[in-house]
């Protein structure tokens, strides 16, 4: 039985995987899917945020040492998630048979101004800041990740109760962006396979960062057509698929 576990980004729980979670259990009817909290998000959201990707790793493996569970692991991991799921495999190879990365980027390949989209400073402030309105700011968080944001506004009432539930506090989100901004990725890539998966119009993150690592690490891309930077949102169905694909591949 293959045990995945999937790790969201940037102030965001297991719960934002939506229904993607069940789609992949679906999908993977002989497996086991955990979706993961970063320390300062979700079930652990009042506990600090480490200012590190390694710090991260740390607290994954000890959450999931708690839970009984052992290595080795399947990974899918998105934004800053993929980067914990980088240095996870790098510092534990043992532990990890495979990871799928999306729409990520990491330092030395690629320029700030890809990782982070120019036109996103202020929206991305506005969202680690205390803000008047909490409906204002989750829309902007769907205009910035989703290209169907108007199909999705739905998704704004659950993504609302999150937040009213689990809030990200100011600090630990400004050291969750410590944490993406100053992870530096080995110049080998790790042990473990990876295949990389990216949104061809993401407005959050350039998709030339995917590229560069995939150039880098001689590593298989697949690239989606339309969707934005959660690629989990605006086309689940491709992103299971594309899951199913590559853990059949490494049976």
């Amino acid at each position: 039985m293959r045990q995945w576990i999937l790790l969201r980004g940037l102030t965001r729980e297991s719960a934002h995987w939506g229904g993607l979670v069940a789609d992949l259990q679906r999908a993977l009817p002989g497996d086991s899917v955990l979706a993961l909290d970063l320390p300062g998000n979700g079930q652990w959201h009042r506990m600090p945020s480490p200012t590190s990707v390694q710090g991260m790793v740390q607290a994954c493996r000890a959450d999931l040492a708690a839970r009984g569970l052992v290595p080795p692991f399947h990974l899918l991991a998105m934004s800053l998630g993929a980067m914990v799921a980088v240095e996870w495999a790098r510092v534990a190879p043992e532990e990890i048979v495979e990871g799928v990365l999306v729409n990520t980027s990491l330092r030395p390949f690629s320029p700030f101004y890809h990782r982070l989209r120019p036109r996103n400073y202020g929206p991305l402030l506005r969202r680690v800041l205390p803000a008047r309105s909490a409906l204002v700011v989750e829309q902007q968080v769907l205009a910035m990740t989703s290209n169907r944001a108007k199909e999705h506004a739905p998704v704004l009432a659950a993504w609302l109760a999150v937040r009213r539930q689990r809030p990200v506090s100011v600090v630990n989100a400004l050291r969750q962006l410590v944490a993406a901004a100053c992870y530096r990725a080995p110049a080998i890539a790790p042990q473990p396979p990876l295949l990389l998966l990216a949104s061809r119009d993401d407005q959050l993150v350039a998709s030339a960062c995917s590229h560069t690592i995939a150039a880098a690490w001689n590593l298989p891309l697949v690239m989606h057509p339309f969707a934005g930077h959660d690629l989990s949102l605006d086309d689940p169905a491709w992103l299971v698929e594309q899951v199913r694909q590559w853990a059949q591949r490494h049976d």
